[in-house]
Protein backbone atom coordinates (compact mmCIF):
# COMPACT_ATOMS: atom_id res chain seq x y z
CA UNK A 1 0.00 0.00 0.00
CA UNK A 2 2.96 2.35 0.83
CA UNK A 3 4.65 1.73 -3.17
CA UNK A 4 0.71 2.99 -4.26
CA UNK A 5 1.10 6.06 -2.13
CA UNK A 6 4.44 7.05 -3.28
CA UNK A 7 3.16 6.18 -6.68
CA UNK A 8 0.42 8.80 -6.69
CA UNK A 9 2.49 11.42 -4.96
CA UNK A 10 5.27 11.13 -7.45
CA UNK A 11 2.96 11.09 -10.21
CA UNK A 12 1.47 14.22 -8.72
CA UNK A 13 4.70 15.94 -7.95
CA UNK A 14 5.43 15.56 -12.07
CA UNK A 15 1.92 16.89 -12.76
CA UNK A 16 2.29 19.99 -10.80
CA UNK A 17 5.67 20.69 -11.80
CA UNK A 18 4.58 20.29 -15.29
CA UNK A 19 1.84 22.66 -15.16
CA UNK A 20 3.52 25.25 -13.12
CA UNK A 21 6.52 25.06 -15.96
CA UNK A 22 3.43 25.90 -18.64
CA UNK A 23 2.17 28.24 -16.81
CA UNK A 24 4.80 30.20 -15.93
CA UNK A 25 7.57 29.65 -18.91
CA UNK A 26 5.35 29.05 -22.05
CA UNK A 27 1.80 30.39 -23.80
CA UNK A 28 0.18 29.49 -26.60
CA UNK A 29 -0.83 32.92 -28.71
CA UNK A 30 -2.68 33.14 -32.08
CA UNK A 31 -1.18 35.07 -34.93
CA UNK A 32 -3.89 38.01 -35.62
CA UNK A 33 -3.72 39.73 -39.19
CA UNK A 34 -0.66 39.31 -41.86
CA UNK A 35 2.11 41.59 -40.45
CA UNK A 36 4.26 39.01 -40.08
CA UNK A 37 3.80 37.26 -43.73
CA UNK A 38 5.81 35.27 -45.00
CA UNK A 39 6.72 33.82 -41.50
CA UNK A 40 3.82 33.65 -39.90
CA UNK A 41 0.15 33.77 -41.28
CA UNK A 42 -3.19 34.55 -39.78
CA UNK A 43 -4.94 32.66 -37.46
CA UNK A 44 -1.36 30.19 -37.04
CA UNK A 45 -0.66 29.74 -33.39
CA UNK A 46 2.60 29.66 -31.83
CA UNK A 47 4.20 29.29 -28.40
CA UNK A 48 6.52 31.69 -26.74
CA UNK A 49 8.42 31.61 -24.41
CA UNK A 50 9.97 33.93 -21.51
CA UNK A 51 11.95 31.38 -19.79
CA UNK A 52 14.84 33.49 -18.61
CA UNK A 53 14.48 35.44 -22.44
CA UNK A 54 17.04 38.15 -22.69
CA UNK A 55 15.87 39.86 -26.47
CA UNK A 56 18.37 39.39 -29.20
CA UNK A 57 18.33 41.24 -33.12
CA UNK A 58 15.81 39.21 -34.76
CA UNK A 59 13.93 37.47 -32.45
CA UNK A 60 10.25 37.29 -33.01
CA UNK A 61 8.77 38.31 -30.09
CA UNK A 62 5.04 39.19 -28.52
CA UNK A 63 3.95 42.43 -26.71
CA UNK A 64 1.49 42.19 -24.29
CA UNK A 65 -1.71 44.34 -24.62
CA UNK A 66 -0.73 47.97 -23.62
CA UNK A 67 0.76 48.27 -27.31
CA UNK A 68 -2.40 50.36 -28.06
CA UNK A 69 -4.65 47.76 -29.74
CA UNK A 70 -5.63 46.18 -27.03
CA UNK A 71 -4.38 42.86 -27.81
CA UNK A 72 -0.87 41.05 -28.21
CA UNK A 73 0.93 41.66 -31.46
CA UNK A 74 3.96 39.62 -33.17
CA UNK A 75 6.97 41.21 -34.28
CA UNK A 76 9.81 40.69 -35.21
CA UNK A 77 12.99 42.86 -33.07
CA UNK A 78 15.33 44.88 -35.58
CA UNK A 79 17.02 46.99 -32.69
CA UNK A 80 17.80 46.62 -29.08
CA UNK A 81 18.72 49.03 -26.48
CA UNK A 82 21.91 51.30 -27.57
CA UNK A 83 21.83 50.36 -31.49
CA UNK A 84 21.03 53.45 -33.91
CA UNK A 85 17.67 52.28 -36.56
CA UNK A 86 18.07 54.32 -39.91
CA UNK A 87 14.94 53.83 -42.37
CA UNK A 88 15.84 54.80 -45.77
CA UNK A 89 12.16 55.53 -47.45
CA UNK A 90 13.70 55.89 -50.98
CA UNK A 91 15.54 52.64 -50.90
CA UNK A 92 13.16 50.48 -48.28
CA UNK A 93 16.32 49.68 -46.63
CA UNK A 94 16.99 49.74 -42.69
CA UNK A 95 20.42 50.16 -41.05
CA UNK A 96 20.76 49.52 -37.52
CA UNK A 97 24.54 50.84 -36.64
CA UNK A 98 24.89 52.22 -40.12
CA UNK A 99 24.62 48.49 -41.66
CA UNK A 100 22.13 47.36 -43.66
CA UNK A 101 20.24 44.48 -42.21
CA UNK A 102 20.23 41.48 -44.75
CA UNK A 103 16.45 40.47 -44.64
CA UNK A 104 15.78 37.20 -46.05
CA UNK A 105 12.35 36.79 -44.18
CA UNK A 106 10.91 39.67 -45.21
CA UNK A 107 7.58 39.52 -47.41
CA UNK A 108 8.83 42.73 -49.72
CA UNK A 109 11.22 45.68 -48.84
CA UNK A 110 9.57 49.08 -47.43
CA UNK A 111 7.63 51.00 -50.93
CA UNK A 112 8.99 54.33 -51.33
CA UNK A 113 7.82 56.74 -49.67
CA UNK A 114 7.70 60.45 -50.14
CA UNK A 115 8.24 60.98 -46.10
CA UNK A 116 11.38 61.73 -44.01
CA UNK A 117 13.59 59.11 -43.07
CA UNK A 118 13.87 57.38 -39.68
CA UNK A 119 16.41 57.77 -37.48
CA UNK A 120 17.12 57.35 -33.76
CA UNK A 121 18.53 55.52 -31.36
CA UNK A 122 16.96 53.13 -29.02
CA UNK A 123 17.23 53.84 -24.95
CA UNK A 124 17.90 50.93 -23.20
CA UNK A 125 15.42 48.75 -22.09
CA UNK A 126 13.31 49.32 -25.04
CA UNK A 127 13.11 47.71 -28.86
CA UNK A 128 12.31 48.72 -32.23
CA UNK A 129 10.36 46.09 -33.93
CA UNK A 130 8.92 45.72 -37.46
CA UNK A 131 6.72 42.85 -38.90
CA UNK A 132 8.57 40.94 -41.67
CA UNK A 133 5.35 41.77 -44.11
CA UNK A 134 6.73 45.94 -44.28
CA UNK A 135 4.02 47.37 -46.40
CA UNK A 136 1.04 45.80 -43.74
CA UNK A 137 2.57 45.91 -40.32
CA UNK A 138 1.56 48.63 -37.33
CA UNK A 139 4.92 48.45 -35.65
CA UNK A 140 7.76 50.71 -34.07
CA UNK A 141 7.27 53.20 -36.97
CA UNK A 142 3.53 53.99 -35.87
CA UNK A 143 2.81 56.16 -33.05
CA UNK A 144 0.21 53.96 -31.95
CA UNK A 145 2.97 51.43 -31.18
CA UNK A 146 6.32 53.15 -30.97
CA UNK A 147 9.26 51.90 -28.79
CA UNK A 148 8.38 48.35 -26.82
CA UNK A 149 9.46 48.24 -23.57
CA UNK A 150 11.21 44.98 -22.90
CA UNK A 151 9.03 44.46 -19.60
CA UNK A 152 5.90 44.40 -22.09
CA UNK A 153 7.29 41.14 -23.45
CA UNK A 154 5.24 38.10 -23.26
CA UNK A 155 8.53 36.28 -24.83
CA UNK A 156 10.30 34.86 -27.64
CA UNK A 157 8.33 33.19 -30.72
CA UNK A 158 9.51 29.10 -30.27
CA UNK A 159 7.53 26.82 -32.18
CA UNK A 160 4.90 26.78 -34.34
CA UNK A 161 2.00 24.06 -33.58
CA UNK A 162 -0.63 24.88 -36.44
CA UNK A 163 -1.37 24.41 -39.07
CA UNK A 164 0.01 20.78 -38.91
CA UNK A 165 1.58 21.20 -42.17
CA UNK A 166 3.77 23.90 -40.74
CA UNK A 167 4.22 22.55 -37.32
CA UNK A 168 8.35 23.30 -36.37
CA UNK A 169 10.44 26.00 -34.14
CA UNK A 170 10.35 29.42 -35.82
CA UNK A 171 13.96 31.05 -36.94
Amino acid sequence: MQKLYDLIESISLAVLIITVTILFCFRIVVVEGDSMMNTLHDQERIITSNFFYIPEKGDIVVTDSNNGYGHPIIKRVIATGGDTIRIDFETGDVYVNDNVLQEDYIFEKINPEPRDNIETTIPDGYLFVMGDNRNHSADSRSDNIGLINENNLLGKAVFRISPISKIGKLK
